[in-house]
């Protein structure tokens, strides 16, 4: 009865899954219609640069129930530049922001929980002109969904109670002699009473059975005689048989020292791959450099360059005697100002160049020195200011201005660039305006750090794997798990501390850092707030 129950639900359950697949198919299906139809009604709009017409024919979408929301793209004649061109959104739906980032993941739909998602190509003579996004309801496919399983499961719960109730009529016909041959079974084997016969049975399988298990008790005393001579013979056997157990032992032994060697090529490779997570953090404070370099070298650039025009303006009219005091006063008067911006800014790349200097000879070294922890915060952040000016992210610093220690800067650096970094890359992903809050505290003869985000956070299962090797979100899209890990082994290996994190999905992340130090001075207490 068990077995035919779970059968039927196995395959109400099969059939039920295609079915849904296949609804979900043809509303893939249906969605990728109404796009090409509207994307082919928009390349005319495009062509005629005319968005307002093009918003006109897309209000009629209204009376389209499974339209939500339309976006046409349009691609910019003279620059290839993808820019907005025309939207329709739904009475009652809120608007969608741009998709030209997701342009290439859309091109397929894509399912949400409650909606549709996909992007089609404008064409012209088989010339790209735009796109066009579509984001569609999925309500009516969800309410097919939910009639296709209440009928599935009033079917398959009639099914069961038909069965049972068959069940219950050949139990009286087959269960019942199938239970007295089984106690007559147990009654043989407890009690080795072979001299007792099963009685005849009206089914024809049934009496098969006991003439078979009658028989089976007339060989049994032959086969005692004949298990005797056998029992000599296995013994014989498990003689033999322990010799090849030593010998496959030998071979085991061989096969784990294999083992063993392959296990320290990949430990070898997994520390090629953490030394070249600590490059690519050193390529991007290259970048960084580069970056915050070029401004002020520019300006002084552009100072010089004005001076240098000046100069030849004075050398003309002096050459031409046309030079008069109030020219000379204003050149004296221009040259001192652009002199002042060539040194300020001369200066500002000077100290710039130091700094990132003082950075990259850290994060290459891992012998202690004295430093200020504060200092060493801000340039981080200043290393980091290319990738965190392009968001409006808040960074929160609680720490002691006056704060010396004693320790290694270099993965203490690399340390709080792999918690930013995550926060930017995962945390804040989707998120317009974060905030970072980086609290530093010494008691107990250890440096505390506390670092958290109030970004999406994580699942249980991700939290305890976080420090795992090879575990990321961003699988096949350049993330190669080893971030965290490069974290977590540098506070516990090269700090000798330790690390723990604390997070739920939507609650943000926050890790508790916490390593021995030697504090060289301590003083009064600043809270510093930097907005990115």
């Amino acid at each position: 009865m068990l077995i035919s129950a779970l059968s039927l639900i196995a395959a109400f359950i099969v059939n039920g899954w295609l079915e849904i697949k296949q609804q979900k198919l043809n509303h893939e299906s249906e969605a990728k219609s109404y796009a090409d139809i509207i994307a082919f009604n928009a390349s005319a709009s495009i062509l005629l640069d005319d968005p307002k017409t093009e918003s006109s024919r897309l209000k009629a979408l209204e009376l389209t129930p499974f339209v939500e929301n339309i976006h046409v793209y349009k691609i910019d004649d003279f620059s290839g530049e993808l820019e907005f061109f025309a939207s329709y959104n739904k009475k009652g739906i809120p608007p969608v922001p741009a998709k030209f980032a997701k342009l290439e993941s859309l091109l397929e739909p894509r399912f949400g929980e409650s909606h549709l998602e996909l992007i089609r190509p404008i064409k012209y003579e088989s010339k790209i002109i735009g796109y066009l996004y579509l984001r569609g309801s999925l309500q009516a496919l969800n309410n097919r969904i939910y009639n296709t399983l209440y009928l599935k499961i009033t079917v398959l719960v009639a099914s069961l109670f038909v069965s049972f109730l068959l069940a219950l009529r050949f139990q009286r016909n087959i269960t019942q002699p199938l239970e007295e041959l089984v106690q007559l079974f147990k009654r043989v084997t407890n009690e080795k009473d072979y001299a007792a016969r099963a009685p005849k049975q009206t089914l024809q399988e049934l009496s098969t059975l006991s003439s078979s298990f009658n028989t089976m008790l007339d060989r049994i005393h032959s086969n005692l005689e004949k298990q005797k001579n056998a029992e000599t013979e296995i013994r014989k056997l498990n003689q033999n048989l322990e010799d090849k157990v030593g010998q496959r032992t030998v071979a085991l032994k061989n096969a784990n020292a294999e083992l063993m060697n392959t296990l320290e090529k990949l430990h070898q490779y997994q520390n090629q791959l953490v030394e070249n997570e600590k490059m690519a953090s050193l390529g991007d404070m290259v970048a960084g450099i580069a970056h915050e370099v070029n401004t002020p070298i520019g300006l002084g650039v552009t100072a010089s360059t004005l001076l240098m025009d000046r100069i030849k303006d004075i050398q003309h009219n002096l050459q031409n005697k046309k030079l008069t005091a109030q020219q000379l006063d204003k050149f004296l008067s221009d040259g001192e100002e652009n002199l002042n911006i060539i040194y300020r800014n001369l200066n500002r790349a000077a100290e710039l160049i130091s700094s990132f200097k003082q950075v990259a000879v850290d994060q290459g070294s891992e012998t202690n020195r004295e430093f200020g922890v504060y200092q060493l915060i801000q340039e981080v952040l200043l290393s980091l200011r290319p990738k965190l000016k392009n968001h409006q992210h808040e960074i929160v610093i609680e720490c002691e201005q006056s704060l010396m220690i004693e320790s290694k800067p270099g993965p203490l650096n690399q340390i709080l660039i792999n918690l930013i970094m995550n926060s930017l890359i995962h945390g804040f992903e989707g998120i317009e305006a974060g905030q970072i809050q980086i609290i530093v505290k010494f008691y107990n003869d250890k440096l505390n750090i506390s670092y958290s985000d109030n970004g999406k956070g994580i699942n249980e299962q991700l939290r305890k794997r976080i420090f795992d090797p090879f575990v990321t979100t961003k699988r096949g899209e350049g993330g190669s798990g080893l971030g965290m890990h490069l974290v977590y082994n540098l506070i516990t290996q090269a700090l000798a501390g330790n690390i723990t994190v604390a997070s739920e999905e939507g609650q943000g992340i926050q890790f508790d850092i916490s390593f021995p130090v030697r504090v060289v001075q301590l003083k009064e207490i600043n809270t510093n707030s930097a907005t990115n």
